[in-house]
Protein backbone atom coordinates (compact mmCIF):
# COMPACT_ATOMS: atom_id res chain seq x y z
CA UNK A 1 0.00 0.00 0.00
CA UNK A 2 1.59 3.41 -1.03
CA UNK A 3 0.81 6.84 0.75
CA UNK A 4 1.36 9.84 -1.46
CA UNK A 5 1.00 12.89 -0.16
CA UNK A 6 1.40 15.89 -3.30
CA UNK A 7 0.69 19.35 -3.39
CA UNK A 8 -0.12 21.38 -7.14
CA UNK A 9 3.90 20.89 -8.01
CA UNK A 10 3.80 17.20 -7.56
CA UNK A 11 4.70 14.42 -5.21
CA UNK A 12 6.35 15.39 -1.89
CA UNK A 13 6.62 12.03 0.32
CA UNK A 14 5.72 8.81 -0.99
CA UNK A 15 5.21 5.57 1.55
CA UNK A 16 4.91 2.19 1.43
CA UNK A 17 3.67 0.12 3.95
CA UNK A 18 5.30 -3.11 4.66
CA UNK A 19 3.66 -6.15 3.73
CA UNK A 20 1.80 -7.26 6.29
CA UNK A 21 1.26 -4.13 8.04
CA UNK A 22 -1.80 -1.87 8.85
CA UNK A 23 -1.49 1.49 9.06
CA UNK A 24 -1.75 2.26 13.13
CA UNK A 25 -2.57 6.12 14.94
CA UNK A 26 1.57 6.16 15.75
CA UNK A 27 2.57 5.49 11.86
CA UNK A 28 0.33 8.29 10.39
CA UNK A 29 1.76 10.02 13.29
CA UNK A 30 5.59 9.40 11.88
CA UNK A 31 4.37 10.12 8.21
CA UNK A 32 3.26 13.40 9.31
CA UNK A 33 6.42 14.29 10.95
CA UNK A 34 8.38 12.94 8.06
CA UNK A 35 5.84 14.97 5.51
CA UNK A 36 6.64 18.21 6.94
CA UNK A 37 10.56 17.56 6.78
CA UNK A 38 9.60 16.40 3.17
CA UNK A 39 7.77 20.07 2.57
CA UNK A 40 11.37 21.82 4.19
CA UNK A 41 13.24 19.85 1.71
CA UNK A 42 11.19 20.40 -1.46
CA UNK A 43 9.37 23.66 -1.00
CA UNK A 44 11.14 26.19 0.72
CA UNK A 45 8.91 28.64 2.56
CA UNK A 46 5.94 26.76 2.08
CA UNK A 47 5.65 25.80 6.05
CA UNK A 48 5.89 29.53 6.67
CA UNK A 49 3.21 30.21 4.71
CA UNK A 50 0.97 27.34 6.31
CA UNK A 51 -0.29 23.94 4.95
CA UNK A 52 -3.40 22.96 4.27
CA UNK A 53 -3.72 19.12 5.28
CA UNK A 54 -6.36 17.58 3.05
CA UNK A 55 -7.10 13.13 4.56
CA UNK A 56 -10.31 11.71 5.25
CA UNK A 57 -11.93 10.89 8.46
CA UNK A 58 -10.69 7.68 8.84
CA UNK A 59 -9.52 6.56 12.21
CA UNK A 60 -5.93 6.75 11.86
CA UNK A 61 -6.54 10.62 10.62
CA UNK A 62 -8.67 11.71 13.46
CA UNK A 63 -6.85 9.65 16.33
CA UNK A 64 -5.32 11.51 19.04
CA UNK A 65 -1.59 10.32 18.35
CA UNK A 66 -2.59 12.07 14.33
CA UNK A 67 -3.91 15.32 15.98
CA UNK A 68 -1.73 15.82 17.48
CA UNK A 69 1.49 15.29 14.80
CA UNK A 70 -0.86 17.79 13.25
CA UNK A 71 -0.55 20.47 16.08
CA UNK A 72 3.29 19.87 16.59
CA UNK A 73 3.47 19.83 12.83
CA UNK A 74 1.76 23.48 12.02
CA UNK A 75 -0.33 21.73 9.78
CA UNK A 76 -4.09 22.91 9.01
CA UNK A 77 -6.78 20.19 8.36
CA UNK A 78 -9.40 20.93 5.53
CA UNK A 79 -12.74 19.57 6.52
CA UNK A 80 -14.04 16.06 5.18
CA UNK A 81 -17.04 15.11 5.43
CA UNK A 82 -17.79 11.68 5.74
CA UNK A 83 -17.32 8.88 3.23
CA UNK A 84 -16.81 11.62 0.63
CA UNK A 85 -14.49 9.99 -1.83
CA UNK A 86 -15.51 12.57 -4.39
CA UNK A 87 -13.77 15.04 -2.31
CA UNK A 88 -10.20 13.67 -1.84
CA UNK A 89 -8.17 14.57 -5.05
CA UNK A 90 -5.79 11.16 -4.76
CA UNK A 91 -9.31 8.99 -5.14
CA UNK A 92 -10.75 10.95 -8.15
CA UNK A 93 -7.84 12.12 -9.49
CA UNK A 94 -4.72 11.10 -8.61
CA UNK A 95 -5.15 6.62 -8.34
CA UNK A 96 -7.46 6.53 -11.14
CA UNK A 97 -4.86 8.20 -13.56
CA UNK A 98 -2.05 6.11 -11.82
CA UNK A 99 -3.94 3.25 -12.30
CA UNK A 100 -4.46 3.63 -16.13
CA UNK A 101 -0.98 3.24 -16.40
CA UNK A 102 -0.23 0.62 -14.32
CA UNK A 103 -3.42 -1.36 -15.84
CA UNK A 104 -2.54 -4.99 -17.66
CA UNK A 105 1.44 -4.62 -16.61
CA UNK A 106 3.00 -7.58 -14.41
CA UNK A 107 6.10 -6.43 -12.17
CA UNK A 108 8.47 -9.54 -11.22
CA UNK A 109 8.92 -7.78 -7.54
CA UNK A 110 7.44 -4.84 -5.64
CA UNK A 111 10.52 -2.80 -6.44
CA UNK A 112 10.11 -2.83 -10.10
CA UNK A 113 6.20 -1.68 -9.12
CA UNK A 114 7.87 0.97 -6.98
CA UNK A 115 9.79 2.33 -9.59
CA UNK A 116 6.86 2.22 -12.17
CA UNK A 117 4.88 4.14 -9.98
CA UNK A 118 7.63 6.70 -8.80
CA UNK A 119 8.38 7.21 -12.29
CA UNK A 120 4.99 7.59 -13.39
CA UNK A 121 4.15 10.99 -10.76
CA UNK A 122 7.88 12.61 -11.52
CA UNK A 123 7.45 12.55 -15.67
CA UNK A 124 3.56 14.07 -15.16
CA UNK A 125 3.34 17.30 -17.35
CA UNK A 126 3.55 20.69 -16.02
CA UNK A 127 0.17 21.62 -14.24
CA UNK A 128 -0.58 17.85 -14.11
CA UNK A 129 -1.28 18.16 -10.20
CA UNK A 130 -1.96 21.52 -10.30
CA UNK A 131 -5.27 20.68 -12.33
CA UNK A 132 -6.07 17.45 -10.07
CA UNK A 133 -6.68 20.24 -7.23
CA UNK A 134 -8.25 22.68 -9.13
CA UNK A 135 -10.63 20.23 -9.64
CA UNK A 136 -11.56 19.89 -5.78
CA UNK A 137 -12.95 23.75 -6.08
CA UNK A 138 -15.58 22.44 -8.25
CA UNK A 139 -16.13 19.71 -6.59
CA UNK A 140 -16.94 21.76 -3.01
CA UNK A 141 -19.25 23.76 -4.71
CA UNK A 142 -21.48 21.30 -6.15
CA UNK A 143 -21.30 19.33 -2.61
CA UNK A 144 -22.39 22.81 -1.32
CA UNK A 145 -25.16 23.33 -3.91
CA UNK A 146 -26.27 19.76 -2.87
CA UNK A 147 -26.49 20.20 0.58
CA UNK A 148 -23.17 17.90 1.41
CA UNK A 149 -24.13 14.93 -0.61
CA UNK A 150 -22.23 13.62 -3.27
CA UNK A 151 -20.97 14.82 -6.27
CA UNK A 152 -21.45 12.72 -9.54
CA UNK A 153 -18.76 10.87 -10.57
CA UNK A 154 -16.80 12.39 -13.28
CA UNK A 155 -13.27 11.93 -14.26
CA UNK A 156 -10.36 15.12 -14.23
CA UNK A 157 -7.50 14.57 -16.65
CA UNK A 158 -4.58 16.92 -16.98
CA UNK A 159 -5.11 19.18 -19.82
CA UNK A 160 -1.41 19.32 -20.14
CA UNK A 161 -1.15 15.96 -21.36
Amino acid sequence: MATIFWDTKGDLLIDYLPRGQTITGEYYSDLLDRLRTAILAKRRGKITKGVLLQHDNARVHTCRLAVAAVKRNGFKVLPHPPCSPDLAPSDYFLFPNLKKELRRRHFRSDDELTTAVEGWLHEQPHGFYHNGLLALTHRWTKCIDLNGGYVEKEEVRSSSK
